[in-house]
């Protein structure tokens, strides 16, 4: 799944993909902000991690769950 979040004050957005579903990042985000965390952390589908301080969020756009296909379609 593809997640997009953006920064306040920045003109790029953060763009990766993970395995993790969409559920289980909705509750993650909602219960950081539920309970005041200082931060976020996301870990991408190659291993990289991602902390992003939740004071700064402006959005979060989770993608599909389906894998992007290649190829044409007849």
């Amino acid at each position: 799944m593809e997640i997009r979040i953006g920064i306040v004050n920045t003109g790029r957005e953060l763009s990766f993909e993970t395995s993790t579903s969409a559920d289980e990042i909705r509750s993650q985000v909602a219960g950081a902000l539920e309970q005041n965390a200082s931060h976020l952390s996301f870990t991408d589908s190659k291993g990289s991690s991602y902390i992003v301080p939740t004071a700064n969020l402006a959005y979060i756009e989770l993608g599909t769950e389906e894998s992007r296909r290649v190829g044409f379609v007849a």
